[in-house]
């Protein structure tokens, strides 16, 4: 028991659930202020979401990503839409052999009755929001022709074993906490 619980000095269990938003940047925010306060030099999170706000998942992956605590990031079952930019914060990420991702680009819907300068302004905001999470996945994740061509169009579905293929994860395997470690819910 003290050689395992040596081995796993400093690190720290961790799930994250639910939808992408600025309640979400709040908890991990919170949650990162405990870790520092405990000393957590590794965090492994399990990452269970279908997306949200952009802005809010851009924040948590450049948060995450630059903190002196290495993330190790998990899907168990459904990492999609920004979640996946999210997920890319992790130094390294895995995935559960029945997981799947899904990346899209952005969407919106007009106001009823919206005048041509407000949907273009619209328009320009989801441009935007699409060039900021195609440069994040581009740095991670080597997408084939085909599927930069499914992601231009409609929603990216990738299994595990397609993620590994791409390099979205560095493999496929499960989160599993040490027996007697303790797992906070995020």
């Amino acid at each position: 028991m003290g050689q395992e619980a040596g081995k796993y000095a400093g690190h720290g269990w961790y799930t994250l659930s639910g939808d992408v938003n600025s309640d979400m940047v709040r908890r991990v925010f919170d949650a990162v202020a405990d870790m520092t306060e405990d000393h957590i030099s590794t965090a492994h999170l399990l990452i269970q979401s279908n997306g949200g706000y952009v802005s809010d998942g851009i924040c948590l992956y450049n948060y995450l990503s630059k903190l002196p605590i290495k993330f190790i990031t998990y899907n168990a079952g459904a990492v999609a839409s920004i979640a996946v930019t999210l997920f890319l914060a992790g130094a390294e990420r895995y995935a559960s052999s029945t997981a799947r991702f899904m990346v899209h680009k952005s969407h919106a819907s007009a106001p009823h009755g919206a005048r041509p300068d407000a949907l273009r302004i619209i328009v320009e905001g989801l441009q935007a929001d699409d060039a900021r999470t195609e440069a994040i996945l581009r740095q991670h994740v080597q997408l084939e022709e085909q599927h930069w061509r499914i992601h231009a169009y409609s929603d990216l579905h990738l299994t595990a074993a397609e993620a590994l293929g791409v390099g979205m994860v560095h493999g496929v395997t499960d989160f599993i906490p040490p027996a007697g470690q303790r797992v906070c819910n995020i």
